[in-house]
């Protein structure tokens, strides 16, 4: 009797005391605290684990933060790789990997931000893991070597920051899960947009065996050749500011006004709004909309004499022939790809990165974040520049036959070309598919940063590899009029992540997916089928602002 009331007592023990811990998270933190982790040959050591109760829509969860291949770099920097991870008391057995942005540096918010119009993949249940690809932008950043962009001096955390921190992350973060719970996750997942869509390329390409499914958005998978195209972009623009040598980053604004983006939009619609269908402010039909149709009309809103508010100037128009026709070498070869002629080219998130800001006074991305990673990051050997204008100057004197070679060359002490390291463009998805992974790619058609010309070439590549069959586990769905990752007249709030679920838990392939328009487009609320390449939302009849009205085509 005795020993029964001792058990007894001992169960009620534990459970009043998991009762005190639930809704807290100590539970899991408790595994975790003060722990090194390893795994076939590598290790990380948690940092700290913090229990966070349940609040503002998210779940009692322990707050990881682990450090992984600390090591003593260049220049007297020291690098690591630095995780942050939030585990759900109430786990559904899966994980999302939080893909990167821009130069990364930072180690994240580790919420799981998967879709514009859901919760995130914190609030339902996942596991999730965000890192800063190897370098801090706090620590690591040298005024002397491009500030934040110092880390591409450093051979090994340049190619940390291409992919090698990408599978040591992912197998840290499964290890933590193991830890914590007791077991791995059942489905893994990765979602990212930009530099984060470039991730997304390289797991699928370099370790395929990570992930079952994968987001790739507006994926920056040539970056190396997408910076040299922001030097192309920025070499024609500055030819309308003055002559080389003089011109200022300020005068960058002031070679298009916002009526001038105005009447280009208006080109463009003219010319290509009408193709699926119905006349709406949108071009649904982008590969239709091809060079010959938007020229064909913007030659008649030429100048022939002064400028006016109603027309370009004939030097105007050669420099959209210019940019729109993308980076090339003297002789004509393709540099980086061409682009759509953007619907959105009116919008802020389409100047900011051309030409900055309307008054001046923030300069374009394509010079302030361009020419510090073209210098530092993906050419060899990384080359050390100064304030904007020098950053400028540095893209203005890009000689395109002779400088792009250094992103495919070696130079001491880098015995891989930055493409090797970064580039993440393959045809080559053999591995990935053979596992049974899924591919989704958003990619809007009024990018400024990266070519939705180029994904969809790569797409039309990887299906000739597949014999025609790429869609069994690669689907790209342009978006019509989004500029990078959101923004612009479009429908840019759609959900990905729950078409990528069914897709590799339920074997439903998304065919379309529903998006809406956010409350600065000309039409809130506005609805349309986002279409998997290379069918277009045609209007079928109906409501004219509801995406039943449309069917994929």
């Amino acid at each position: 009797m005795r020993l029964f009331l001792i058990v007894i007592l001992a169960i009620m023990a534990t459970v009043m005391a998991a009762q005190a811990h639930a809704g807290t998270g100590k539970p899991l933190c408790a595994a975790l605290e003060g722990r090194t982790l390893t795994w076939r040959g590598d290790k990380a050591r948690i940092v700290s684990a913090r229990p966070v109760a349940a609040a503002s829509g998210l779940p009692a969860h322990c707050d990881v933060s682990g450090i992984m291949h600390e090591r003593q770099g260049r220049f007297g920097q020291a690098y690591a790789i630095r995780f942050h991870m939030r585990l759900p008391e109430a786990w559904n057995s899966r994980m999302v990997f939080q893909g990167g942005g821009g130069s990364n540096g930072d180690i994240g918010d580790a919420l799981g931000h998967v879709s514009s119009t859901g919760p995130v993949a914190l609030a339902m249940g996942y596991a999730v893991i965000s890192q800063d690809s190897g370098h801090d932008n706090a620590t690591n950043s040298d005024p002397a070597r491009n500030g934040a962009l110092a880390f591409g001096f450093d051979p090994e955390a340049r190619a940390d920051y291409g992919h090698a921190s990408l599978q040591a992350s992912a197998d840290a973060a499964k290890a933590v899960i193991r830890a914590a719970y007791g077991h791995g996750p059942r489905f893994s997942y990765f979602v990212g947009c930009s530099k984060g869509g470039q991730e997304g390329m390289a797991f699928a390409r370099r370790y395929p065996d990570i992930f079952d499914g994968i987001i790739a958005s507006a994926p920056g998978f040539a970056l190396p050749r997408a910076a040299v195209a922001e030097a192309w972009d920025v070499q024609a623009f500055a030819s309308l500011a003055g002559e080389r040598g003089v011109v200022q980053v300020a005068d960058l604004a002031k070679t298009f006004s916002a009526i001038d983006f105005d009447l280009i939009r208006g080109v463009v619609l003219d010319a290509c709004d009408g193709d699926d269908g119905l006349k709406d402010g949108m071009v649904n039909d982008v590969v239709g909309c091809t060079d010959e149709k938007v020229l064909l009309r913007l030659d008649v809103k030429t100048c022939d004499g002064a400028k006016a508010d109603a027309c370009l100037t004939p030097a105007q128009v050669t420099v959209l022939r210019r940019v729109m026709s993308g980076a090339r070498t003297a002789r004509g070869q393709a540099i980086y790809s061409g682009w759509f002629w953007p619907a959105s080219i009116h919008a802020p998130d389409w100047r900011m990165w051309k030409i900055g800001s309307a008054d001046g006074q923030v300069p374009p991305l394509n010079v302030l974040l361009g020419a510090p990673a073209l210098a530092s990051v993906f050419t060899s050997p990384p080359t050390a520049l100064g304030n904007p204008n020098a950053m400028l100057d540095y893209q203005l004197g890009f000689d395109f036959d002779r400088d792009t070679s250094k992103i495919y060359a070696v130079a001491d002490p880098f015995t891989r070309s930055a493409w090797q390291d970064v580039g993440a463009r393959s045809s080559n998805l053999k591995a990935f598919k053979a596992r049974g992974g899924r591919l989704i790619v958003p990619h809007g058609e009024s990018d400024p940063v990266f070519s939705l010309k180029d994904t969809l070439a790569w797409f039309d590549a990887v299906d000739t590899e597949n014999g025609g069959h790429a869609a069994d586990f690669v689907r790209v769905f342009p978006v019509p009029g989004m500029c990078h990752c959101g923004g612009g007249a479009a429908t840019d709030r759609y959900d990905m992540f729950a078409a990528l679920v069914d897709w590799v838990e339920h074997g439903k392939a998304p065919n379309a997916v529903v998006a809406k328009a956010g409350p600065a487009t000309p039409w809130p609320d506005r609805s349309r089928p986002l279409c998997a390449y290379p069918q277009v939302a045609r209007y079928v009849g109906g409501d004219v602002e509801k995406a039943e009205s449309f069917k994929c085509t």
